[in-house]
């Protein structure tokens, strides 16, 4: 049993069709086929029922195929951890991000890090909470700040925050008028716009739970890319809009941030890196990154 004929094995559990699986992985059925039998050989039982359509894995192989997802993605880790400790001179640190984190401390986290740092280059990758954790397993990222509880067992999740949510809303609204903290029940008249529409699990659904946690259905959505086209609608009266406490500093003069009432109305602010990532540029911007937020925690308090 080799690396090799276990990436051809998780292909083919994934793809459940020898043709598919071939092409994916770019080589022709027979051999795929073949090094499949070999190592149902090498392991004396069979690991795939030929004779169901899509293909499925025995009991043996659904085993196997666990034990190989986790090889593959330690030995990715590895390779990526010893080419990133053997390079010689500067090197490239790449920081991954959603756009919402913009508008709280990771700006200055940046700025005190790049100052700090100067071993390495550092880059900055816009990209939502899921596909950070498939950089970092990748290697095309070295840390990353979202707002998901995104699981995975090679990678390691630090909460900075639970920074509170607050209500978008048109600035001559009744609601604001009132100069009171709102309900998420009152924002159910108006139509919720959420943010990101592309990428799923998303910012959208941490927000659609936190209604669904009080029993209550929104019925009017509406779904935008980015949050700057979300804030642009609320100023047109199109509806309302859930964002974090920090995008207050995005301001225009016909739009206002309403503080939520609903205590389950939050988001955390997260940083992830690959587990047992030992490089000093990651301890420094843990360090930093901790310390910032640990201060707007006490300031708050």
């Amino acid at each position: 049993m080799d690396l090799r004929q276990l990436r051809y094995f998780i292909a083919l559990a994934q793809e459940r069709n020898f043709t598919r699986a071939a092409h994916v992985l770019n080589m022709a059925q027979p051999p795929l086929s073949r090094q499949i039998r070999q190592l149902e050989d090498e392991v004396g039982a069979e690991l795939i029922d030929r004779s169901s359509r899509p293909l499925k894995l025995t009991e043996a192989g659904r085993w196997l195929h666990e034990q190989a997802v986790q090889v593959l993605s330690g030995m990715e880790q590895i390779q990526s951890m010893l080419g990133r400790l053997s390079g010689a001179g500067h090197r490239r640190f790449v920081i991954g991000f959603v756009g919402s984190t913009l508008y709280g401390h990771l700006p200055e986290v940046i700025r005190r890090f790049r100052a700090v740092v100067t071993t390495a280059e550092v880059s900055l990758l816009e990209c939502s909470s899921v596909e950070q954790v498939a950089a970092l397993k990748e290697g095309r990222i070295d840390v990353g700040f979202g707002r998901l509880r995104v699981e995975d067992p090679a990678v390691r999740r630090i909460v900075l925050a639970d920074e509170p949510l607050v209500a978008a809303m048109p600035a001559d609204h009744l609601l604001v008028a009132g100069g009171r903290a709102v309900r998420l029940e009152q924002l159910l008249a108006e139509p919720l716009i959420v943010y990101p529409r592309p990428a799923r699990p998303s910012y959208a659904d941490q927000v659609l739970a936190a209604f669904q946690d009080l029993g209550l259905s929104v019925t009017r959505l509406m779904e935008v890319r980015e949050l700057q086209t979300a804030i642009g609608l609320v100023a047109a009266h199109v509806g309302f809009c859930i964002v974090p406490e920090s995008v207050q500093r995005l301001r225009r003069d016909d739009v206002r941030y309403v503080p939520i009432a609903d205590r389950n109305a939050r988001s955390p602010i997260m940083m992830m890196h690959r587990m047992g990532d030992i490089t000093p540029e990651l301890g420094t911007l843990i360090d930093i990154s901790c310390e910032l937020h640990a201060k707007s925690a006490h300031g708050h308090g």
